[in-house]
């Protein structure tokens, strides 16, 4: 596959700003795309000549920077043609690897297990499971049990909702999947927050969808959505995926004046995971109370459990039964003993527990007080609920500082995965679904990592998994 030359100054950002020679910072920058997966393997590079023109600098410093990547193993020549991306035959770091037990993962934002209250609901699903044993246990659609409890789901929340308006996933990403598999065709065009979910990126990425990115956060205003850009380009889009509800990564709530004047012409798929984690406001209105075709997505992997891989679907039936018909490809159903467990945590109220909730607001003020006492410099946007703050660093040094914080004992997700054409370089995710202890110690690793950066060190490491 080749890569345009356009195309690769877009991710490479500002690869200018930061320490050392230019060819240094370019190959370095170029280095950390390919270990990213941003650029990916046996993709073929621009000529110098043209990736020269594109980023407005010398053929020398573009050539001195592919001889660099030559030399590590990261590209691949031959005479008169253009460089291929590899990775070298051995790309383990300098430093020993730390073993998981002393890593901390700031990369997950993902909530610890409820034991008690997921044995229950299991040892309760588990009395029901008989009743369906008559059955073939494959249901496109999901279980009636799960099914009805999503749409009281639905109903307590004030949005009249009927059971034959729900369809059951393995999580709100297979969810998203299987809604891009009916509703996007190569070269569509989807509206995205920018940031966003990095695997959304990665879903419509896979499709051949071309993305345009509307900001969202403070730079917007008080809002943190704007109701202008995002009528443009929703009448220039295919399809719209937004996360109103505790936005993921930046814990912004869309306020409800724009909930109820935002109406895009579009079909819009609305992300719903984070709607039960209200920290500091109430629990936001539906999108789709406002705006009837809205399709929402939901799970309960942020609000229980991210083990317990169990999602829906709330849209018309006429789009279900699409879905349903698309499905098998991919699966042949959600298990059986997990849906009744959902059920029975939905109908417990059990996604929305206030002990819960009140440790999630302790974990975040510990965040914060780190932040404060290791990362002064570092900016945090104002979440209201979710579980990560959007960090923003005065340096561009986010890729960078992801491929060395392992060395030091903690691991993080950049900024970049949360965007497209290489933005955010100066953002940082950090969960606040950890201890405080664990919290505290991840900011001390993470500025000492920072000070290994600011004296030259480099890392090998590649990107850790992303939830």
């Amino acid at each position: 596959m080749k890569i345009s030359s356009h195309a690769v100054a877009r991710m490479l950002g500002t690869w200018q700003e930061g320490p050392g020679p230019a060819h240094q910072r370019l190959s370095d920058r170029l280095r950390l795309l390919i270990l990213d997966g941003r650029v990916c393997l046996g993709a073929v590079l621009p000529s110098e000549r043209d990736l020269a023109t594109a980023l407005g600098t010398s053929r020398t410093t573009v050539g001195a920077a592919f001889r660099t990547l030559v030399e590590h193993g990261y590209l691949a020549t031959q005479a008169r043609t253009r460089a291929t991306v590899r990775l070298p035959g051995d790309t383990t770091p300098r430093n020993p690897p730390r073993t998981d037990a002393e890593t901390i993962d700031l990369s997950f934002a993902a909530p610890a297990a409820p034991v008690e209250i997921l044995h229950a609901a299991f040892a309760t699903a588990l009395e029901q499971l008989p009743r369906h044993f008559e059955r073939h246990g494959y249901d496109r659609y999901g279980t009636a049990e799960l099914r009805e409890a999503v749409a009281r789901w639905y109903e307590r929340r004030g949005l009249p909702t009927r059971p034959d308006h729900i369809l059951i996933t393995n999580g709100a990403q297979h969810a998203l999947a299987l809604l891009t598999r009916v509703l996007v065709s190569p070269r569509d065009t989807v509206l995205v927050d920018h940031p966003t979910y990095p695997h959304a990126i990665t879903t419509f990425t896979e499709a051949r969808a071309r993305l345009l990115p509307v900001p969202v956060g403070a730079a917007v205003g008080s809002a943190g959505w704007d109701i202008e850009q995002l009528y443009a380009a929703g009448r220039a889009a295919h399809l719209a995926y937004l996360i109103p509800d505790f936005h993921n990564p930046t814990g912004m709530c869309m306020p409800v004046g724009v909930r109820r004047e935002l109406t895009l012409t579009c079909p819009t798929v609305v992300d719903e995971t984070m709607t039960d984690l209200a920290l500091d406001v109430p629990r936001p209105e539906p999108l789709a109370l406002h705006m009837p075709t809205a399709i929402s997505i939901g799970s309960v992997s942020k609000s229980v459990w991210g083990g317990l891989r169990t999602g829906w679907i709330r849209a018309l039936p006429s789009l279900l039964d699409r879905v349903a018909q698309a499905r098998p490809t991919t699966d042949l159903g959600t298990p059986v003993v997990e849906q009744l467990a959902t059920a029975v945590l939905l109908n417990g109220h059990q996604t929305r527990r206030s002990d819960s909730l009140r440790h999630l607001k302790a974990q975040r003020e510990a965040l914060r007080q780190a932040l404060t006492e290791y990362l002064p410099d570092v900016h945090t946007l104002q979440s209201v609920g979710g579980v990560t703050l959007w960090a923003t660093f005065r340096e561009p040094i986010s890729s960078r500082l992801a491929a060395v914080a392992p060395d030091h004992g903690v691991t993080i997700a950049a900024g970049p995965r949360f965007g497209v054409g290489g933005a955010f370089e100066r953002n940082i995710r950090l969960p606040y679904t950890l201890s405080p202890e664990q919290l505290t110690e991840g900011i001390r690793r993470l500025a000492r990592a920072q000070r290994a950066l600011r004296h030259g060190a480099t890392g090998t490491h590649t990107p850790a998994p992303v939830a």
